[in-house]
């Protein structure tokens, strides 16, 4: 998952889903207000059970231990191998499309379509739209994390992604290599916020309308693909911290990206890291069923 919400266009929420994860980490996020009231009445024991702090703790430990090592190799790759990292990712991807989809429990509705397709259209909008250039001081800090832990949640729309539109995902990645610990504590306060209260909106949803919310869900997976397409021509760049990032880019075919820019499209290698991508994504799959 860590991996993962460092590179813009994927979604922590979607590791979570075929990891099997997803249903008890929305539980666990949810009760954690009750587990703080706990702790203010002194009952250590039941607010660490109620919180489920065991599962909690384990899973953010690799979150960050992952975000923290590998911040800097993500941020090589992408420049260095951008074909070869986002392959990877749009195999993994475009498989947990389908493992999201195998999760609906009841027949295909003429609702449940419009559902998925008006994930996928929103998720495309999104990865379409311009970035925006907010104020970098620690109030837009603070709800940067909210709107991007709560984007993290959702399979499909990825956190790293939100603070690209916002115009600070290098500000955020330069706090974590460079270990500003106001940035940080700023902005994971925000994340911490977004994680208590969108998680309680997730499960509500989720009961009432389960299969409705899986077909949106997976509308906006399929949608992101668009993001994650390796073959990219960058119309136009901005600078953003001193660290120029791409602002507006177009998809292409792998003929049509040799043609333009004179490189190898590496369509072989390209291929291959999709299906490992895909392979990764169907042995966590066949772990979490043998585990339920």
């Amino acid at each position: 998952m860590g991996m993962a919400d460092v590179v813009p266009g994927v979604s922590g929420g979607t590791i979570a889903f075929i990891s099997g994860i997803y249903d008890q980490l929305l539980q666990a996020l949810a009760a954690i207000p009750r587990a703080l009231r706990l702790l203010l009445q002194g009952q250590l024991k039941m607010a660490w059970q109620s919180a489920q702090a065991n599962f909690l703790v384990v899973l953010f430990a690799g979150v960050l231990t992952s975000v923290f090592s590998f911040a800097k190799l993500i941020s090589y790759l992408l420049d260095t191998y951008p074909i070869f990292i986002w392959s990877f990712f749009f195999g993994l991807v475009l498989i947990s499309v389908y493992l999201i989809a195998r999760e609906v429990r009841e027949k295909i509705k003429v609702s449940s379509i419009f559902l998925f397709a008006l994930g996928s259209i929103l998720a495309y909008w999104v990865t379409q739209a311009p970035p925006i250039a907010v104020d970098q001081g620690y109030l837009s800090l603070f709800f940067a994390g909210y709107i991007a832990i709560c984007a993290m949640l959702l399979p499909g729309i990825s956190g790293s992604f939100v603070l690209v539109l916002l115009g600070l995902y290098p500000v955020v990645l330069s706090a974590i290599k460079n270990l500003e610990v106001g940035i940080l504590l700023v902005f994971i306060s925000g994340c911490v916020l977004g994680l208590m209260s969108f998680s309680r909106i997730l499960i509500w949803m989720l009961n009432r309308w389960h299969d409705a919310v899986l077909m949106f869900l997976t509308g906006l997976m399929l949608g992101s693909l668009n993001k994650i397409w390796p073959w990219k021509e960058t119309l136009s760049w901005q600078e953003i911290s001193g660290e120029k990032v791409p602002l507006l880019q177009q998809n292409l075919w792998p003929d049509h990206y040799t043609a333009l820019t004179g490189q190898d499209a590496l369509l072989i290698w390209a291929i291959m890291l999709a299906l490992i991508g895909a392979a990764l994504v169907l042995v966590l799959d066949y772990l979490a069923s043998r585990k339920a």
